[in-house]
């Protein structure tokens, strides 16, 4: 399963030729295979290319595969629609504070519970 997933969100560009072959192969045995296929490469487009007004149509496409995972996902984006049309149409990013955020949740959990604010204060400062 873990292998399938893999071959199906990879770049086709970024596989050996063994690859494509078994992505070829796990397509043409399974008929959703190759729904998902399409859908997640042209979520993959969409994103490279900052086109966010396609969202509209590729939620659609997602959710007629009547796969759990896609309708779920479509789901969660309906929520947050203009949120997530933003974060694939503008080119700014919130990397740097996320990058940050992750860092001091390792130095968290590093301490495993046993530093106090102070000390945590400091080694997040410190760290650096």
């Amino acid at each position: 399963m873990r292998q399938a997933a893999q071959l199906l969100t990879s770049h086709p560009d970024h596989l050996d030729e063994a690859s494509t072959l078994r992505l070829k192969t796990l397509v043409a045995r399974c008929r959703e295979s190759h729904g998902v296929a399409e859908v997640v490469r042209s979520f993959a487009e969409m994103m490279a290319r900052r086109e966010g007004h396609r969202l509209g149509a590729w939620l659609k496409q997602a959710e007629e595969t009547e796969f759990k995972a896609f309708m779920s996902l479509a789901r969660g984006i309906r929520q947050d629609f203009d949120a997530v049309t933003a974060g694939l149409t503008l080119e700014w990013n919130s990397g740097r504070v996320e990058g940050n955020a992750n860092r001091i949740k390792r130095i968290k959990r590093d301490g495993d519970g046993r530093a106090g604010f102070d000390l945590l204060r400091l080694l997040i400062l410190y760290a650096a």
